[in-house]
Order: C-alpha cells, then structure tokens, then sequence
C-alpha cells in the first residue's frame, strides 16, 4: 500500500466502494489527473470501460461526481456484473461513479436487499481470517453451495486464495443488512 502525499486531499466517499485505497483501486501519485489537470495525491488504477486508455490516468473525484464518465464515456464496472436488477439510479452511481476493481474474470457485483453490496477488498484465506475469523464458515458454504465445490477440494480452493494472484477472494457486504457477499475469483 501506498502512502499519500503530506499535500494529498481527502478522498471521496463511495457507497459502494467505500476503502479504494485499502482495495488496491486508488493508489498515491503525484500525477495529474487526465479529466480536471489537477495534482490530488491519488490516481484510480482499477479498470476503465472506455475507448481512450485511462489507465492510472483518473483521480477518484472526477470519478465521484462523474465528470470522467461523461467526458470520456467512461465506465469502471462491467455493467454484465449484476446478476439482478438494479435501480437506475444505483446502476449509474455503479457504473459511472463507483471505482471497479481488477480481476481476472470478469467482475461479479452480488446484489442483496434490493441493491448492490459494497466492495471491501481482495482478500487471500489469510487476510479474510485476519479481516474476520468468522467469515470463514460463510466463504466455505459459498465454495459448496455456490460454486458447486466440496469436500476437500471446497477445502482446497479455500486454502488456495491468495490476495495478489488467482484465485482470489473477492469480499462484499450488503449496505442494508450487513451480510457478507464473496466471489471468488478463479484463474
């Protein structure tokens, strides 16, 4: 993880991605951002659904108030990553005003009580355990129930989740209700 700037401002708030640093989508930079030309101490370097490469070209405000989306007609999450519908205004504050995340799949948002969950992290089985002990029971009856995997290969995969490489964990909660949410991303 990176440290921001003594002179880095604060970020914005995401309700659906609401830690982009601990995440790994927005890290510190002391370059300007390619839609405002401003220097903010932080670039967005999760994906960019745009036909101009933006890669670590954007800072998290002009994706917060959708000045990036509407300049480059940019997006930042798959809209194919919701398995249900979703709100018009919740699909637009996701896709055009919400920092993705990087995955190798392609990205799965899972939706509870009406409405998206939010983004927590990529996790491996260490920094779940360390993140919380508990979740452990609720990832293995993911893996069983659903992916389809069990006995010791459920255990396997579990085992085999890894932060920085495939397969990875990849950590939501429900805004309403608090539930936690996993998609695992396989290689």
């Amino acid at each position: 993880m990176h440290e921001a700037a003594p002179n880095a401002e604060v970020l914005p708030v995401f309700r659906y991605h609401p830690d982009p640093v601990a995440s790994g989508s927005v890290e510190a930079s002391a370059a300007a951002c390619r839609c405002c030309g401003r220097v903010r101490g932080w670039l967005y370097v999760g994906p960019v659904y745009a036909e101009e490469a933006l890669d670590h070209a954007l800072c998290p405000w002009c994706i917060a108030d959708g000045s990036a989306a509407a300049r480059f007609g940019a997006s930042f999450v798959d809209d194919a990553a919701f398995d249900g519908p979703l709100s018009d205004g919740a699909l637009d504050e996701l896709l055009q005003r919400t920092p993705g995340f990087a995955s190798v799949q392609p990205e799965s948002w899972p939706l509870c009580c009406g409405d998206a969950t939010a983004f927590t992290a990529p996790m491996g089985i260490g920094e779940l355990r360390r993140h919380d002990p508990t979740l452990e029971g609720a990832l293995m009856s993911h893996i069983v129930h659903g992916l389809g995997i069990s006995g010791g290969a459920a255990r396997r995969l579990a085992e085999s989740l890894r932060r920085d490489e495939a397969p990875t964990l990849m950590l939501f909660r429900c805004g309403h209700c608090a539930a936690p949410h996993f998609h695992v991303d396989l290689p």
